[in-house]
C-alpha cells in the first residue's frame, strides 16, 4: 500500500538538496555542457552531457517526459485517461556509461576504456538521456510503455513547445501495473461510502467512519477471477479505538468476516458479502507506541545523550551523485520500484588502479506470504516492489533519528498517478558509522598491541508498505567488504479471534488478537563486473562447499576437511540453495586476472541466515514467485531482464514469468557478463515482544574479496589518535617484559 506523504516539487534540473555541503568543491561541468534557465514556466532541458547517463531523472525531465507522452495521445479521451504508473531513467548501454566516466564525469579515467588502434577517440558529446514510462489508461484499462528522448527538440505540438521526442510506444496486453497512493485513497473513500459496508460496520458497533481504515491490497492471482482484464483490489479493514492518542494504532483492531472486491479502474465495489460476524477485539491497553503519556505509559529516564561528532567533517566526498570514500567509489541512483540503486562500484587499489567490482546493485523484489489458510490471510502475499514500489513508498529521513553523524542526503523525484512531479526530500542517507574493531593483535611477549577501529560507509533508504517498515542498506567497509542489509520493523498484520478460538497458524498477541506466521523474502540483483573494464565480460561463478575428507591414508587422524569448488557452467546448473552444513558460498571470479600467487581474483557471496518458502508446490503465490524456490540464480546479463517475477507481477496469470523463464535459455556462464540474483528470507513466528511495534530484525549477506587483493587491504588504516597516545602506557602496564 503506497504512502501519500510526498511534496510537490517545482520543475528544476538542480541535483542539489538541503543537506549540508561536503568539504570538497564539485567539479565544474565540461566546457561544452551548457545549463539553460527556465523561461515562461516551461522546463528547459540541460544538454545531454551536463547530467551523467546514470543520474536519476530530475523534476524537469520527468515533466517533459509526461508532457511528451500526453501530447502524443491520439484523442482527448486517451489523453484524459492517462495515469502515470512509472517514469524512470532508461539506463543506457554500458559503453555509454564508460564514455561518460572517461571524459565527462568523475572519475575522469580514459584508461577505463579498451584500447583501440590509434588510441582513444574522444567524443564531443554523449547521447541524449531517455525516459521510460509505464502508462495506465483509466478509460480503456490498457497498459503501455513509452520511450522518450529528453533532448532540446522544439516540436510544435498541441499546447505549445516541448522538449522531448517519442522514440517508441507499445501496448502491453494482459497486465496490470503497480498500484498508486491516489488509488488507495480513492478506494478507502469508496468503501467507506458503500451503504452495505456501513451497515456491516454498524452491526459491529462502529458508526463513525473516521475510525475505519481500509488498506487496499492487490488481489494477487488465485484463479481466472483475478485475471488482469479488470484492475482489482481486496481491501483489509481495521478500526481505530476512540482515544486521545495522536497516533492511534488502528491495526490493533482488525475487522474480519467482511469480503469486499473493488474495481479500481472504475472505483466501484463490485462484490460485497458480510460472511461472518466476528466481534471486534477489545481495546488493547498496550496497543500504542508513541512516547510517554500519549500511549498511557512512562518513558525510561536513565538514558544519557550519545552524540556523534565529526569536527573535521566526513571522510567521504560527493560530486553530484558520485561518491568517494576510503578507496571506494560509486554512484547513487533511485527508481520508483527498487528505491536505492548503487552503480559503478569500484576500488582504487594503488598501482593497480581503479578496479571494478560491480556495475549495478539493488533490491528488485520482495514477497511476503502468510501461513494461515483462513480467509483473508491466505491471500496475503504482497509483492511490495512490483505491486506497490519500494521507492514510491520511501520516507523523508530525519537526522539524529534515521541517520546520525555528518549526513549527506539525496532527494528522490518521481511522478504521481496524474503526471505531476513529487519529491521525497532527504530520501537517501549517506553517512559514516563506527563499526567496532577492524583488526587487532597483541604480542604476548612484549605486550605491544596494534588495533584499528573499523569504519563503514552506509547508503540507505527506508519505506513503509501498509503496516510494515523496511530499511535497505548497502555498507562499504575498509577491508574491501560490501554488506547488504535489510532491517524489518513496523506493526504486525493481525487477525481477530472468536471468543475461545485458538489457531495454530499464529501467536495470540492480546485478547481476541493473533498474529499469523509469515515469511519475508527479498531479492538482490547484482550485475557483477569483478576486475572487468568496460566492454570486458570475463567473469564466472564457482560454488564452494567444505567437505570432510574420507577416512583413509589421507585422513588418518579423522580431522581433515577441505574446500571443494565446482564451476557453474550454465544457467540451469546455477539454480542453487544455501547449505550451512557445508559452509556453502559462491565466488565470482575474473577468468583473466590473477593475484600474486597466481590465483584468479574474485569476490565471494557469503549468505547470512536464510530460508525457503514454507508452502506446498501448488501454493497459488508461487505461480508468480517461482524465483523463491532457490536462494541463488545466475544469469548472463541482458538489459531487459530486471525483475525476477517479470515487470508486472500484479494480477499476473502467467506461471514462472521472469527468472524461471529466462534461465530456460540455458546460456553459458563460463566467461561472460554475470548477474547474481540472491534470494534471502526470514520466517517470522511472531512474539509478544513484537507488539505493539516490532523491534528491528536484521537480515542480509556479504560480498567479500576472495583473492582480489594481495594481502589485507585494511592493513594501511591508521591508528586513531587515542590509540597512538595510549600505546606506550599499554606496553608498561600490560606487557610480560614489564611484569618481569
Amino acid at each position: 500500500m503506497a504512502s501519500a506523504s510526498k511534496q510537490v516539487t517545482p520543475s528544476c534540473c538542480s541535483s542539489h538538496d538541503a543537506s549540508p555541503p561536503v568539504p570538497r568543491e564539485a567539479a565544474a561541468p565540461p566546457s561544452n555542457a551548457v545549463v539553460s534557465a527556465s523561461t515562461a514556466g516551461i522546463p528547459i532541458m540541460v544538454r545531454a552531457q551536463s547530467r551523467h547517463p546514470l543520474e536519476p531523472l530530475c523534476p524537469a525531465e520527468i515533466s517533459v517526459a509526461v508532457a511528451t507522452v500526453r501530447a502524443a495521445g491520439a484523442t482527448p479521451e486517451v489523453r484524459d485517461g492517462m495515469r502515470f504508473a512509472e517514469v524512470v531513467l532508461l539506463e543506457p548501454d554500458k559503453d555509454v556509461v564508460a564514455l561518460a566516466d572517461a571524459y565527462f564525469f568523475p572519475p575522469f579515467q580514459p584508461s577505463l576504456l579498451p584500447r583501440t588502434k590509434g588510441g582513444h577517440m574522444i567524443p564531443s558529446k554523449l547521447p541524449p538521456r531517455r525516459a521510460r514510462l509505464v502508462v495506465y489508461n483509466k478509460m480503456s484499462n490498457e497498459t503501455s510503455t513509452w520511450i522518450v528522448e529528453l533532448s532540446e527538440v522544439h516540436a510544435a505540438t498541441r499546447g505549445g513547445h516541448h522538449r522531448g521526442k517519442v522514440i517508441s510506444s507499445q501496448i502491453i496486453h494482459d497486465v496490470q501495473p503497480s498500484m498508486d497512493a491516489v488509488e488507495y485513497a480513492e478506494c478507502e473513500a469508496v468503501v467507506k461510502d458503500f451503504p452495505p459496508f456501513r451497515e456491516a460496520m454498524k452491526k459491529r458497533g462502529i458508526e463513525d467512519m473516521d475510525l475505519v481504515m481500509v488498506d487496499a491490497w492487490c488481489v494477487g492471482y488465485h484463479s481466472e477471477a483475478d485475471a488482469p482484464s479488470k484492475r482489482l483490489a481486496k481491501p483489509l479493514i481495521f478500526c481505530r479505538t476512540e482515544s486521545d492518542c495522536p497516533m492511534e494504532n488502528g491495526y490493533a483492531r482488525p475487522v474480519e468476516g467482511i469480503y469486499i472486491l473493488v474495481d479500481m479502474q472504475n472505483m466501484v465495489v463490485i462484490e460485497f458479502e458480510d460472511r461472518k460476524l466476528v466481534p471486534l477485539p477489545p481495546a488493547d491497553p498496550l496497543r500504542n507506541y508513541t512516547s510517554a503519556e500519549t500511549r498511557g505509559g512512562v518513558d525510561r529516564s536513565d538514558l544519557k545523550p550519545l552524540k556523534i561528532v565529526q569536527a573535521e567533517g566526513p571522510s567521504f566526498r560527493v560530486n553530484g551523485y558520485f561518491v568517494e570514500w576510503q578507496k571506494w567509489n560509486f554512484r547513487v541512483g533511485f527508481t520508483p520500484k527498487e528505491g536505492l540503486v548503487v552503480y559503478s562500484i569500484a576500488y582504487d587499489d594503488g598501482s593497480r588502479g581503479r578496479r571494478p567490482v560491480a556495475h549495478r546493485l539493488s533490491f528488485v523484489e520482495m514477497v511476503v506470504p502468510y501461513g494461515d489458510p483462513n480467509d483473508p490471510h491466505y491471500r496475503k502475499n504482497a509483492f511490495d516492489a512490483g505491486e506497490d514500489g519500494l521507492g514510491k513508498n520511501a520516507h523523508s529521513l530525519r537526522k539524529g533519528c534515521d541517520c546520525s553523524g555528518y549526513v549527506k542526503y539525496f532527494d528522490a523525484h518521481f511522478t504521481n498517478f496524474t503526471g505531476g512531479v513529487e519529491t521525497i526530500e532527504n530520501c537517501v542517507c549517506l553517512h559514516e558509522e563506527d563499526h567496532g574493531m577492524l583488526w587487532k593483535h597483541q604480542d604476548w611477549r612484549t605486550g605491544f598491541a596494534e588495533v584499528r577501529r573499523s569504519r563503514r560507509l552506509t547508503v540507505s533508504f527506508l519505506c513503509t508498505v501498509a503496516n510494515y517498515e523496511y530499511g535497505f542498506f548497502w555498507h562499504f567497509y575498509q577491508d574491501g567488504k560490501i554488506e547488504a542489509e535489510v532491517k524489518l520493523t513496523g506493526i504486525l498484520s493481525l487477525g481477530a479471534l472468536q471468543p475461545g478460538e485458538v489457531r495454530k497458524y499464529g501467536t495470540v498477541i492480546a485478547p481476541g488478537l493473533y498474529a499469523p506466521v509469515h515469511q519475508h523474502f527479498f531479492v538482490a540483483r547484482m550485475d557483477m563486473a569483478v576486475d572487468c573494464k568496460p566492454g570486458e565480460a570475463y567473469n564466472q561463478v564457482v560454488e564452494v562447499d567444505v567437505k570432510v575428507e574420507d577416512p583413509g591414508e589421507n585422513n588418518v587422524h579423522s580431522n581433515a576437511f577441505y574446500a571443494e569448488e565446482r564451476l557453474l557452467r550454465t544457467e540451469l546448473e546455477a539454480m542453487r540453495d544455501c547449505n550451512a552444513l557445508s559452509a556453502r558460498h559462491w565466488i565470482v571470479r575474473n577468468t583473466r586476472t590473477v593475484n600474486r600467487t597466481g590465483q584468479l581474483t574474485g569476490y565471494k557471496l557469503v549468505p547470512g541466515s536464510n530460508c525457503l518458502p514454507l508452502a506446498g508446490s501448488e501454493a497459488k503465490f508461487l505461480r508468480r514467485a517461482v524465483f523463491l524456490k532457490h536462494n541463488l540464480w545466475v544469469t548472463q546479463y541482458s538489459p531487459d531482464e530486471m525483475f525476477p517475477g517479470g515487470e508486472f507481477p500484479n494480477q499476473n496469470p502467467r506461471v514462472g514469468e521472469g527468472l524461471a523463464t529466462w534461465v530456460q535459455k540455458n546460456r553459458s556462464l563460463e566467461e561472460t557478463d554475470i548477474v547474481l540474483w540472491y534470494v534471502f528470507g526470514i520466517t517470522h513466528v511472531p512474539r509478544l515482544e513484537d507488539w505493539p511495534v516490532m523491534p528491528v530484525e536484521h537480515i542480509g549477506f556479504k560480498l567479500m574479496p576472495h583473492g582480489f587483493f594481495n594481502c589485507s587491504p585494511a592493513v594501511d588504516v591508521p591508528p586513531s589518535a587515542c590509540e597512538s597516545k595510549a600505546k606506550e602506557d599499554d606496553v608498561k602496564d600490560n606487557g610480560l617484559m614489564a611484569k618481569l
